[in-house]
């Protein structure tokens, strides 16, 4: 695509293809990063809530809340050898790879298989679910709350006259008794 948006000029990036062993131990830099001028960061004026999109997924936190810290396995949380019994080490060594490889890559089929399917499927219940409490639920709670006010006024008249005369007695006939606990 040609076009330029907002006067946005085109920018050169650099992409380093050296060798990384040539780096003399130095940490290696991104290979492609376009740094944001200064002219397209004054000319942004948004919101918060604009600059936060709905569709970018959070690439570093898939996790923000913790939902599913029980789901941290590793090889030693599933198998342990006790120091009286122990298997050789190149045994231990790769059973421990292959079970990270399994974890991993069955994990991997798995969600590209059910995945897309699921998370379409929670989208639409979640909007319909939401768009059935917003237009019938709410009004509808609303409406009725509106048409029984008399009747949230009667019922505390009858909470002040029948009930609360009845438990304050009950209240008063059993304050005259008193427990002492003795040890022998």
């Amino acid at each position: 695509m040609n076009t330029m948006i907002k006067g946005e000029e085109a920018e050169e990036v650099e992409i380093d293809l050296e060798d990384s062993s040539d780096s003399n131990g130095e940490e290696p830099e991104t290979l492609w990063r376009a740094h944001p001028s200064l002219e397209e960061e004054e000319d942004i004026h948004t919101s918060a809530l604009v600059e936060i999109s709905d569709t970018k997924p959070l690439i570093n936190v898939r996790d923000p809340r913790g939902i599913n810290d029980c789901l941290k396995v590793t090889f030693e949380d599933v198998i342990a050898e006790p120091v009286s019994v122990r298997s050789g080490d190149r045994v231990w060594f790769w059973s421990n790879a292959l079970f990270e490889v399994s974890r991993v890559w069955v994990y991997r089929v798995v969600t590209v298989l059910l995945a897309i399917p699921i998370s379409i499927a929670s989208g639409l219940l979640f909007a319909i679910l939401s768009c059935l409490h917003i237009w019938i639920v709410g009004p509808c709670s609303r409406c009725a709350l509106v048409g029984a006010r008399w009747l949230e006024s009667l019922w505390s008249v009858v909470l002040g006259i029948v009930v609360r005369p009845f438990y304050t007695s009950a209240g008063r006939c059993c304050g005259g008794f008193s427990v002492h606990v003795a040890r022998e």
